[in-house]
């Protein structure tokens, strides 16, 4: 009476399972192609925000240094003075002023440096990438404390300071207090811009860490 051999020998069960998992496994030129798209789209998103920078950062300065208002302030019956109130009465928005300019300028160069790295094939390198983290991070430290510099000179001049027997001035110098508002809230716009470019490249730089 005849057999059936049905074992199957190792040597046959090996040469079953290696086409099936390197059929699995994508070309190496793939995952290439997909992580320079991928870094691209950084980069581009990167160039976007350093444009959002810029314009909020001009726009900032030019509100700003034309927030100039004069008026008529009475200080006895039928006399009355001149005043103008103006950005450079206060240092706080001298050093608003200054940081928003230092802002604008750092956006275009980074800007026109990220707009040449979009044209390499591997996008922005990771050593550039390190000097953008550092430097954002520094101008957003400078950004934002000249942001809460001037929005703190600003609530005095909105509400006053009766302990300090600071009066306020914007229920008389409306458009200057406008003004000042608007610009402190479009360096407010510049600081979040900041951070997220800071996220940004930590997220990238982790990215091409773990592809190592």
């Amino acid at each position: 009476m005849a057999s059936n051999d049905t074992t199957i020998h190792p040597h046959a069960a090996a040469s079953m399972e290696v086409p099936l998992k390197t059929a699995a496994t994508p070309p190496p030129e793939y995952n290439r192609s997909r992580g320079s798209a991928s870094f691209k789209k950084h980069a581009l998103l990167d160039v976007l925000l350093r444009v959002l920078l810029f314009a909020t950062a001009l726009i900032g300065i030019i509100v700003m240094v034309t927030s100039e208002e004069t008026k008529q302030i009475p200080v006895a019956p039928g006399l009355a003075v001149t005043r103008t109130a103006k950005f450079s009465n206060s240092p706080a928005y001298i050093y608003f002023v200054a940081a928003l300019s230092v802002a604008g300028l750092y956006s275009i160069i980074t800007g026109l440096v990220s707009v040449l790295s979009l044209m390499k094939p591997g996008g922005i390198s990771t050593k550039l990438q390190l000097h953008f983290v550092m430097l954002d991070a520094l101008l957003l430290g400078i950004v934002a404390a000249a942001t809460g510099s001037s929005g703190g000179v600003g609530y005095i001049g909105l509400k006053g300071n009766s302990h300090s027997r600071w009066n306020k001035i914007c229920h008389t110098y409306g458009s200057y207090c406008f003004h000042f508002a608007a610009s402190i809230l479009l360096s407010l716009i510049s600081s979040i811009t900041l951070l997220l470019l800071v996220w940004l490249s930590i997220y990238v730089l982790s990215k091409k860490i773990a592809r190592r």
